[in-house]
């Protein structure tokens, strides 16, 4: 097997719902992390990308018919440029980079390049066909932004619950209660705030030109929030005695990443110094209603394939769709140390545009890496049904 490294991962700003990303397609937004990988690496040939993974999580709208090939298209590459569009819902960034790297890996590719696109602004309402011809009475719409719909009613109940109700259920099973999800939040926030003012976030954003003004930061970090106004803000999904809250919860976005990779040979090729070498995987599946909890097995079994622990990571990214989601996982890994969990905020300050997530993560972690000038990291998600995925990156 060859050894497979991120030459380099790029991302656009995480613009908010019906933010500065709202008039930007989601195929425009795929394709403009494209170029600025290409605008970044002059020496690579672009006839030499033999496949562009890119993973989406609705597929409902502007994205259809293949993100990943229109995306290719619109970026410029030669037509003979394949590309392929990947599904594991919040994970699909992730699991894009994680099939290119086994292409690579097991010599079926030399260069490609994966990352994940959402615009959960611009996802559309969708109506089922009628089982009949010419129906009376209305028709229903659904909206494709987020979570459930057109439940198959074979599906056991608890298994479709809100995704909220189940941070809920975290938070019983852990006892997590609401001022430690929020201040959870709060730190996210703030240290997304630092980041910003340190210019972290400058080696991996690509600002989006979005007429008349230029989209060139995170649009949901909060500088000045407090405990107090989180405190203000009321349950979003228990009427009585809930928890989880918009403020402990991260909010619906727009936003692409994309990544370089390559083998040894692509590295001489391409004439750059990698970011950080992909060194294993972990996937994992728990009962939906419990969904937030996957990647502790995921991250598990991950780093048992590259053979470290949690005492030899350096970072571990941990997407954060809920506080209490976050402070589960961590609460079923005693080892952890939290330092080092998304020293640059998370999900509830940065954003989390579905299928673009894991693609920002993987490349957070491996810039942080080489910033560092080496290390281990971990990138990790929950995703909604009930599973979990993890990749160890190591410089």
């Amino acid at each position: 097997m060859r050894d497979v490294y991120i030459v380099d991962a790029v991302r656009t700003p995480i613009g908010r719902y019906n933010g500065a990303l709202a008039p930007v397609r989601p195929d425009d937004l795929a394709a403009h992390v494209i170029r600025e990988l290409l605008a970044r690496t002059p020496a690579l040939d672009p006839s030499l990308i033999e496949d562009v993974y890119f993973g989406n999580a609705n597929g409902a709208g502007e994205e259809n018919r293949n993100v990943a090939r229109m995306a290719a298209l619109l970026a410029g590459l030669p037509t003979s440029v394949p590309g392929v569009t990947v599904n594991r819902l919040c994970a699909s960034g992730l699991e894009a980079v994680i099939q290119a790297a086994r292409a690579i890996a097991c010599g079926d590719a030399r260069i490609a390049l994966a990352g994940g696109v959402e615009s959960m602004t611009r996802a559309p309402y969708v109506m089922p066909k009628n089982n009949r011809p010419f129906p009376v009475g209305h028709a229903e719409l659904y909206s494709t932004t987020l979570g459930w719909r057109m439940v198959n009613p074979r599906m056991e109940p608890q298994w479709t619950i809100p995704l909220g109700e189940s941070a809920e259920l975290i938070a019983d099973r852990h006892k997590i209660g609401r001022e430690l999800q929020d201040e959870f939040a709060l730190n996210s926030h703030r240290k997304a705030t630092k980041a910003q003012s340190e210019g972290l976030f400058e080696a991996e954003i690509t600002p989006v030109p979005v007429l008349p003004a230029l989209c060139a930061a995170d649009e949901c970090v909060r500088p000045d929030t407090s405990l107090q106004k989180m405190g203000r803000l009321k349950p979003s999904f228990r009427t009585e005695n809930g928890t989880v809250t918009a403020g402990n919860t991260s909010p619906l976005n727009d936003g692409a990443a994309a990544l370089l990779l390559t083998d040894d040979k692509g590295l001489k090729a391409i004439g750059r110094e990698p970011l950080a070498r992909i060194s294993a995987t972990g996937v994992n599946a728990v009962d939906p209603d419990y969904f937030g909890l996957a990647p502790v097995e995921a991250v598990n079994r991950a780093l048992a394939k590259a053979g470290r622990s949690f005492a030899e990571l350096d970072v571990l990214e941990l997407n954060e769709a809920f506080a209490a989601q976050v402070l589960g996982c961590v609460a079923e890994w005693p080892e952890f140390d939290q330092a080092i969990l998304n020293p640059q905020g998370g999900a509830i300050a940065l954003g989390h545009p579905l299928g673009a997530s894991g693609a920002r993560l993987a490349g957070t972690v491996a810039h942080q890496l080489a910033r560092k000038g080496g290390g281990t990291g971990v990138a990790t998600l929950c995703i909604g049904v009930g599973q979990g995925l993890a990749l160890v990156l190591e410089r």
